[in-house]
């Protein structure tokens, strides 16, 4: 005898669909539970490894060019945000003043040379006068001796005494003189009239003014101290001052991140760790990153005037440090500039121990507690 779902095959259907349902049913209430206190304890575990900032953007070398020396610009070398390299010329001075200080220099240098030599010779025509000096005192001795030996027996006049002994006075006087004059050259070829023309002091100064003159010539060129683009290009004939700034240059590689954490965000973050960085002018892009350090203050710290907390009505805020991570650029890749702004994921590595209750489970159940769950 048929049943009726037998006789009935739409019943039947409807039968198998309602016991496939509740079957489903069932999976559903056990396996959602399951898969819930999966998530949670995923979440939990690792919970605290990974640490996320938007407050980050790419920084690199940047520096304002300025000039050592004055002067009007005569060409302009760059041009707005152009490419250069490191020791391109960016802009030229007028170097025609330097250009005459620097055959000053030279000139002063050449008869500082002239004078020394002469000072030398000097002291050799000294040394002869000297030996001169005293030969007449000599003479002039013996002329004296003489005369007073002829004194006694008053064979000569007394005047013809007196001269004698001027004479010899004189040419003592003379050779004293002389050594002086010696004294005050040796003095000026520093003690050593034989030394070496370049050890004496006046030399070196004048050379010294040579090459500071060499040097400000060789300013006049204003060169790109590292590679990067270069913007705010002076025009021509501007004057440049001293020191003030004329244009900037923004290194164009080595890029790294400065990421703001929240001080309480960087208990497990060390140096050496690595980083996913993500640019929000590329969103479908990522790159990788490395901590190289941490910095010693928060921002606050290096402001000019630091908030003061020591009053009464106090509110605790949560200070940002600043993080820097350096950034592993590809050869070829999209052109990211300074300031760009990021999101930053540093991998710290940490895992949270499992609860002590967990714990005594695991070893109630008999079961070898993981490696990784210590």
């Amino acid at each position: 005898m048929s049943t009726p779902e037998q006789t009935n095959p739409e019943s039947a259907f409807l039968t198998a669909a309602r016991r496939r349902k509740i079957r489903i049913g069932r999976f559903l209430l056990l396996a959602g539970p399951l898969a819930v206190g999966m998530i949670s304890f995923y979440l939990y575990y690792s919970g605290g490894r990974f640490v996320t900032t938007d407050n980050a953007y790419i920084q690199a070398d940047k520096v304002a060019i300025s000039s050592q020396v004055a002067g009007a610009i005569v060409a302009i070398q760059a041009t707005e945000n152009s490419h250069v390299e490191q020791g391109q010329p960016l802009f030229v001075l007028d170097n025609r003043t330097y250009a005459i200080v620097l055959d000053q220099t030279r000139a002063r240098l050449q008869g500082v040379k002239v004078d020394i030599e002469t000072l030398k010779a000097s002291y050799h025509q000294k040394q002869n006068e000297l030996k001169l000096a005293q030969v007449n005192t000599d003479f002039a001795e013996r002329e004296y001796q003489r005369q007073s030996n002829l004194a006694q027996f008053k064979a000569v006049a007394d005047a013809k005494i007196d001269e004698a002994k001027h004479s010899w006075d004189v040419s003592r006087q003379q050779g004293g003189i002389v050594y002086e004059e010696m004294a005050q050259i040796l003095a000026r070829l520093n003690g050593d009239p034989e030394g070496d023309i370049e050890r004496q002091a006046g030399y070196r100064l004048a050379k010294a003014e040579v090459a500071q003159a060499e040097l400000n010539l060789e300013r006049t060129t204003i060169r790109a101290p590292f590679a990067g683009r270069v913007s705010k290009i002076p025009k021509e004939g501007q004057y440049v001052e001293t020191g003030k700034a004329v244009m900037s240059l923004i290194a164009d590689s080595s890029f790294w991140i400065e990421a703001n954490f929240k001080e309480t965000e960087l208990t497990h973050i060390r140096v050496g760790q690595d980083a996913e960085i993500e640019i929000d002018t590329y969103p479908d892009r990522k790159w990788r990153g490395t901590v190289t350090s941490i910095s010693p203050g928060t921002g606050g710290e290096y402001s000019i005037i630091p908030a003061q907390n020591a009053t009464g009505n106090w509110v605790k805020v949560v200070q940002r440090i600043p993080v820097r991570i350096t950034v592993n650029t590809e050869s070829e890749g999209p052109n990211l500039l300074a300031g760009m702004s990021t999101v930053v994921r540093i991998d710290t590595g940490y895992q949270r121990q499992l609860p002590s209750l967990v714990q005594k489970a695991i070893k109630a159940a008999g079961f070898a507690q993981p490696a990784w769950a210590n």
